[in-house]
């Protein structure tokens, strides 16, 4: 899906990743990289193939948008170095695209470990009248792009039947995104009329009626 914000063009796609057409950004919010390896160590059963679900959706969108810069809005990392984190090491070894890294309040992973892989780190980034951090944040005079919250909307049908999806959550001044990893989890957002719901699907995106 496109969408117009401040005179530019930016693409929605399903994964929960944004291209930033005239700056050719690929903008992914938490990933949460190792949270299967954290959970699998503390014995929950989730299957060890689910490890490499993320980086499987992340060359999908590199393939699709070719990007000179991917920008994580925070949460690249779900903890501690775990196994996960050599194949992050391997992936980065095998795209040539400047990576930046907006701190979010999991990663937790020391600096130098990214700055060993020519990864920039952040608190927050500044491109025109953009505003790229992980926690909602409202600036005078900037749109800001943010995650953390892991956005989601609960379409309600006929009787008691209700369909949990997550979404792009746009405010007047903000896009919130999803999370682009698996096993996050949604919180429920309910929105006002001056809001926008971009829905995500199996089958695309889906912009959602404000009643």
């Amino acid at each position: 899906m496109n969408i117009i914000i401040n005179n530019q063009d930016f693409i929605l796609h399903q994964s929960g990743a944004v291209f930033w057409e005239k700056e050719k950004i690929l903008l992914i919010s938490d990933v949460h990289l190792g949270k299967v390896a954290h959970f699998r160590k503390h014995g929950i059963g989730i299957p060890n193939n689910a490890i490499f679900e993320n980086f499987t959706r992340l060359k999908t969108v590199l393939e699709l948008f070719n990007p000179k810069t991917i920008v994580f809005l925070g949460d690249l990392f779900h903890s501690k170095i775990n196994n996960e984190w050599d194949l992050f090491v391997q992936w980065n070894k095998e795209h040539s695209q400047k990576i930046i890294l907006v701190e979010g309040n999991h990663d937790i992973i020391s600096k130098e470990n990214y700055s060993d892989l020519n990864i920039e780190i952040y608190t927050e980034l500044q491109i025109g009248n953009f505003l790229l951090t992980h926690h909602p944040t409202e600036k005078e005079d900037f749109f800001n792009f943010c995650g953390h919250i892991h956005p989601g909307i609960q379409l309600r049908g006929l009787g008691r039947q209700f369909l949990s999806l997550s979404c792009f959550f746009h405010k007047p001044n903000q896009l919130i995104f999803p999370a682009f990893g698996e096993f996050t989890g949604n919180s429920y957002l309910i929105p006002t009329e001056k809001d926008k719901v971009y829905a995500i699907t199996k089958e695309g995106i889906i912009e959602v009626a404000i009643n």
